[in-house]
Formats: C-alpha cells, sequence, structure tokens
C-alpha cells in the first residue's frame, strides 16, 4: 500500500479567555496536523508542540516535511500499517512530530480496515469519561469566581503559581466547591522550602492530587520528594519528560502524566501507560490546549486512567467539525469522522 503525507500545516485555533499557567499565558492554540492518503483513505494527525520541551510549530512541520514514509517501511521491511507504527520508534525521536504522524497511521488504519482504533489496540470501547474542568491561574478570588461558573462539573482542576497565595487559591475555591472533586497543577511553581506546608493545605482542602510541584530541571531539582509520603498524592507531568521511563520517577512520584505529544504518539503511549501500572504508578491522561483531534487518540487511554484531564475543547473559541463534547464534565467519545 502506497502512503501519502499529503498535507502537513500549522493551525491557530483562538481561544476563549487567556489561558494562564506558572509559566505564561496564551491566547490560542498553536497545532501542527498530518493528513496521510492510501486507497482512497485518509487518515489525520495533531500535534501540539511544546517549548518546555524545545519545539516550535515550525521546527516540528520541518521535520515532518522531510519524512519518507515509503522509504521507513522498506527500511523497517514493515509491511502494515501496525508495523510502519512501531518503526517509528526507533526512526523518530519521542515528541510531538511522532505523535501526529502516529496518531494519523492510526487513523488510517482504522479507515482502511473498515474498525476502530480500539479494536485495533486491543482496548474496550471508550466510553464516556468524566474530565477534569481547568481553572486557569488567577487570584483567588477569581478562580473562586471560575469554579462556582463550573457549578455542574464534578472534578476542577486549579492551576497554582507557587507561594503562600496558592493556599488562598486553595480555601477560595472550596469554600464556593465543597462538592467537587479538585486536583492542581502546579507547573513546578513550588519551592522546596514551601513544599510541606503546601502539601498540608492542599489535603487540609481534600484535593486528590498536585502535579509537578517542584521543577523537574536540573535533573535533582525535585529530589526533594525522594521517599516523601505525601499527604496527597503527587504528579510526575514535566518529569515525565519525553523519552522518560516509568521506572525512573517512582521513587519521587505516585503518578504520572501521560501525554501523547511527550510520549511520541498513542502507540508509545500504550506501552508507557502499561508500565506505569505494572510499577504501580497511578494514571492522568492529559493534553496540551489543543483541538478534539488531539483529544480524541488520549480518549483511548481514558479507560486506563485514574484522571481523565482532556477539556481543552471547552477553552477554545471554535473546535473543528465533528468535535467532541462535554456535557456536566462529561467527554464523549470520538466519533468515526473526527478520528479512529
Amino acid at each position: 500500500m502506497r502512503i501519502n503525507i499529503s498535507n502537513i500545516a500549522i493551525e491557530r485555533w483562538p481561544l476563549r479567555v487567556p489561558f494562564r499557567i506558572s509559566r505564561g499565558a496564551k491566547t490560542e492554540a498553536v497545532v501542527v496536523t498530518v493528513t496521510l492518503t492510501a486507497g482512497g483513505h485518509v487518515g489525520r494527525g495533531e500535534c501540539c508542540p511544546y517549548p518546555r520541551y524545545g519545539e516550535s510549530p515550525e521546527a516540528i512541520k520541518a521535520i515532518l516535511e522531510q519524512i519518507d514514509l515509503g522509504q521507513i517501511a522498506r527500511l523497517a521491511g514493515a509491511g502494515t500499517l501496525a508495523a510502519l507504527r512501531h518503526a517509528l520508534l526507533t526512526v523518530l525521536p519521542t515528541g510531538s512530530a511522532r505523535n501526529a504522524l502516529d496518531c494519523a497511521l492510526w487513523d488510517l488504519e482504522a479507515k482502511t480496515r473498515g474498525t476502530r482504533v480500539w479494536c485495533l489496540a486491543g482496548l474496550p470501547e471508550p466510553a464516556a469519561a468524566l474530565t477534569s474542568m481547568t481553572l486557569s491561574l488567577s487570584g483567588a478570588n477569581e478562580m473562586a469566581a471560575a469554579a462556582r461558573e463550573f457549578g455542574n462539573h464534578p472534578l476542577l482542576k486549579l492551576k497554582l503559581g507557587g507561594g503562600l497565595e496558592d493556599i488562598a487559591r486553595m480555601q477560595a475555591v472550596r469554600l464556593v466547591r465543597p462538592d467537587a472533586r479538585l486536583v492542581a497543577d502546579a507547573n513546578e511553581a513550588w519551592s522546596e522550602t514551601e513544599l510541606s506546608e503546601l502539601l498540608t493545605s492542599a489535603a487540609a482542602h481534600r484535593l486528590e492530587l498536585i502535579e509537578q510541584p517542584l521543577p523537574a530541571e536540573p535533573l535533582d531539582a525535585d529530589m526533594a520528594l525522594a521517599g516523601l509520603a505525601p499527604p496527597v498524592p503527587v504528579c510526575a507531568d514535566e518529569a515525565a519528560a519525553p523519552g522518560i521511563e516509568a521506572a525512573a520517577l517512582i521513587e519521587r512520584y505516585q503518578a504520572i502524566n501521560i501525554k501523547l505529544d511527550k510520549t511520541g504518539g498513542l502507540t508509545a503511549a500504550l506501552e508507557l501507560t502499561r508500565e506505569a501500572q505494572r510499577l504501580g504508578l497511578r494514571i492522568m491522561v492529559g493534553s496540551m490546549v489543543s483541538t478534539s483531534l488531539s483529544m480524541a487518540p488520549a480518549m483511548m487511554l481514558a479507560g486506563l486512567a485514574d484522571w481523565v484531564d482532556l477539556d481543552s475543547p471547552l477553552l477554545l473559541a471554535r473546535d473543528r467539525a465533528g468535535a467532541m463534547t462535554i456535557n456536566a464534565g462529561v467527554l464523549s467519545p470520538p466519533t468515526p469522522a473526527l478520528w479512529g
């Protein structure tokens, strides 16, 4: 089967309101899409290049434009689309470029075989899943107001920024949403000196999880977590960098946030998820800020996860045709018209 890369594009999708984390703010989702064609069928994939790992949309597009799938298939002896996906694991570096191509190959294989991706992957059919709804980093009063607006969403995710103001943020949100499940993401903003107090406060306000409290770089910046028995489970996000093995995290973290842009696609994400489960790490499936075309393959992991964080469709001013829907915090599985 001859496979053609028919289109590679940088796309910009405006957000409803600016999205703020500890490292800055964004007003749009900038993604790179790949479209493959073979035998009259079309497969699509999307990635979100992440500056935190030295990626840019232009650089990722350039990498994808240099790829010759036919040559990779010949060199690897890959006679099927599934074999080609696995060949990419050794040909392309871990990261968002491989994610877009891997997901496009999954979509193309499902289309050519007249089935769904979860059948190809040996997974249960994905059911609608509860996703966290993200409260952008702001002052305590502003975040409480946002939490109140999400009054019918059972699971909220607080973006935190470090310092004692985070205690006020957690307190304010818990006050207006005593019923909600809460998780938080510090995006590396906490310091070692404030770690104990902030984790204690998180437990007092009944948070279920804290993502990446300490910096992941330099290499030993999060060693204060080693051997710690935190009152709230700590989840590796930035520390689960592209190419990282789950075994490297278990002394410092109790959970891992698995994002396809970091694993380099669904193929590698499935492998990492199974390894993390074997090691006893709890699973969050997350994503960068992107469209429903990125959420769809990540949704294949939802049934394996303890927490699902795929609320990007609600952050966008507009989404793709056939977009995944979120009602009262519940995310629908993708339709074949969108992906998979």
